[in-house]
C-alpha cells in the first residue's frame, strides 16, 4: 500500500486477499490483511499495525493524524479519532 492522492484510484482499497501490506518506498511491513475493514474513504483502512514502529503518526488538527512509514516516512494517509469498523463487524 502506498500513499495515493484522492482521484488516483487506490489499487488496494477492495483488495482483501490475505498477505501483508508494505511500504512501497522501502518494503517496510505495515498492516496485515487481517485488520484490514471495509471503509467509505477511497484508501484501504486497517484496525491495527504489524509492529509498534510500523508508522508514526503526527496530529495535523484536533482529531486527524498524518501517517508515515515508520522506516522511511512515506506518506500513507491519515487517521482519524474515532473512526473505524462497525462493533461486531468481522470480515475475517
Amino acid at each position: 500500500m502506498s500513499f495515493c492522492s484522492f482521484f488516483g484510484g487506490e489499487v488496494f482499497k477492495d483488495h482483501f486477499k490475505p498477505g501483508l501490506y508494505v511500504c512501497a518506498k522501502c518494503d517496510h511491513q505495515l498492516f496485515s490483511s487481517r485488520s484490514k475493514y471495509e471503509h467509505s474513504s477511497p484508501w484501504p483502512a486497517f484496525t491495527e499495525t504489524i509492529h509498534e514502529d510500523s508508522v508514526s503518526k503526527h496530529q495535523e488538527r484536533p482529531g486527524a493524524y498524518k501517517v508515515r512509514c515508520g522506516k522511511c516516512g512515506n506518506g500513507l494517509g491519515h487517521e482519524f479519532v474515532n473512526d473505524g469498523p462497525a462493533k461486531g463487524v468481522s470480515r475475517f
